[in-house]
């Protein structure tokens, strides 16, 4: 109880710091939902477009650990990461207004508005996330892993259920034009806008209390290289002749399920509007799906972790995740054995996408804090960094993976790859010793 309490007096600073988390979860369901099919209207090869669609990532995996552990070196009145958010949030809602503009015009402008979206977008992601753990103590971070993660996901939810219908509205708007395909985008570009805002008006990160000061002033500053290196040779940063190998299994677990979820979301979309007839705005309902459950589960996962651990609650969300896409897999087979009707087999799809994303929310929601424990207040940026090194490694990985897969054995497949790899993650995660909510970074 007392802990409860303890959290309690950080719930209103970590919704508001959430606002920044918003604006990624409204664009980045969008950005896989559609941007695949404005792809696709080029190219006919799934393999190609799983290419193109990892693109992004690679940018990410070039910028994000860089501008991470920048922003733990910037000092600025209003603090170390607000500059690069209140700059490249507002330029990321911008270049994703074009998007759709871009995909009428040519794949060559499609490409170039995706490059310049995500230089912007990409850069900004780690201190976007960076400034929760600046604020919340550290046995109190799955908690607020929660709350910020519940806020990405009523992101998620308002873009693929609300703004995503948006698609089907065909009407003629001044400055907008011809709204068919297109108004999601602009809509959403301006809810990034007044986020930021938001963001900007009500966080005031010089104000936020530096906990665990005493600790700041000893902890040795680390370039972003030489910490990968120590820490793929499975040894603390903060003592380099100490072995530990738990972050690196930590990493490579993330890079294992990650595999499996980003390889069937940027296709979900399209094997919804294909195989159960739903309309282009009904494309993302199975993302919604996800984003719904997600914004409800993430802070009861986050206590739940706090209460139980947070290594075996993740270790239980991959075995019933890797369940659950099983199950998608056999779905026509399971809807046979219900008596379900052709029409009603999207509702368990959609039904099975909504349980998933309660155990989605629970691996995501803990294992960034389980991180951020084995990091001192110093290297929290760079510890983001090496997050975002190997998710958005295998994002660049997965597509491709997933759409070799598609090309030779259907859409089906791919729930089958991606059981296999959180399976994986499981067996992986078993060897993780740290990162428990008392742990010490020392």
């Amino acid at each position: 109880m007392k802990q409860k309490e303890g959290f309690r007096k950080y719930l209103p600073i970590t919704f508001l710091i959430g606002a920044g988390f918003f604006t990624m979860g409204l664009m980045d369901p969008l950005y896989d939902s559609y941007v695949t099919i404005f792809l696709s209207r080029y190219i006919p090869f799934k393999w190609l477009v799983g290419i193109l669609m990892s693109l992004d990532n690679i940018l990410a995996i070039l910028l994000i650990p860089i501008v991470s552990a920048w922003s733990d070196r910037t000092r600025t009145k209003i603090g170390r990461r607000m500059p690069w958010i209140i700059i490249l949030l507002p330029l990321s809602a911008i270049t994703f207004s074009f998007i759709p503009y871009a995909a009428k015009n040519s794949l060559a402008a499609l490409i170039i508005i995706l490059a310049l979206l995500n230089l912007f977008k990409q850069s900004v992601r780690g201190p976007v996330i960076a400034l929760m753990p600046d604020i919340v103590p550290a046995e109190f971070r799955s908690q607020g892993n929660g709350v910020i993660n519940t806020m990405g996901n009523i992101a998620a939810i308002v873009g693929t259920l609300f703004l995503a219908r948006l698609m089907d509205v065909d009407t003629v708007l001044p400055i907008i034009g011809h709204t068919k395909d297109v108004l999601s985008f602009p809509a959403a570009g301006l809810l990034v806008i007044l986020a930021t805002l938001m963001l900007f008006l009500f966080v005031k990160e010089k104000n936020a209390p530096l906990h665990d000061s005493s600790e700041n002033e000893e902890e040795k500053k680390v370039p972003f290289i030489q910490a990968m290196k120590t820490v793929l040779a499975g040894r603390k940063i903060e003592d380099e002749e100490k072995p530990d190998k738990s972050a690196l299994f930590v990493l490579v677990s993330l890079f294992l399920w990650f595999l499996g979820y980003q390889g069937m979301l940027p296709y979900i979309a399209e094997y919804s509007i294909k195989h159960f007839g739903v309309s282009t705005g009904q494309g993302a309902f199975a993302a919604g799906m996800v984003g719904i459950a997600s914004a409800l589960s993430a802070i009861p996962m986050g206590y739940a972790a706090s209460k139980w651990g947070r290594k075996r609650m993740i270790r239980i969300a991959l075995v019933v995740v890797a369940s659950l896409c099983l199950a998608q897999f056999f779905l026509i087979e399971i809807a046979g054995i219900l008596g379900l009707a052709e029409g009603q087999i999207k509702y368990l799809f959609w039904g099975l996408m909504f349980v998933f994303g309660i155990f989605w929310i629970c691996i995501i929601a803990n294992s960034f804090p389980m991180l951020w424990q084995m990091a001192g207040f110093s290297h929290i940026g760079l510890y983001t960094g090496l997050y975002y090194t190997f998710s958005q490694g295998a994002a660049i990985l997965a597509p491709f993976l997933a759409g070799l897969i598609i090309d030779f054995a259907g859409h089906r497949a791919v729930f089958v790859y991606c059981a296999c790899f959180f399976l994986l993650a499981w067996l992986m995660m078993g060897k993780v010793t740290r990162g428990e909510k008392y742990d010490k970074a020392e």
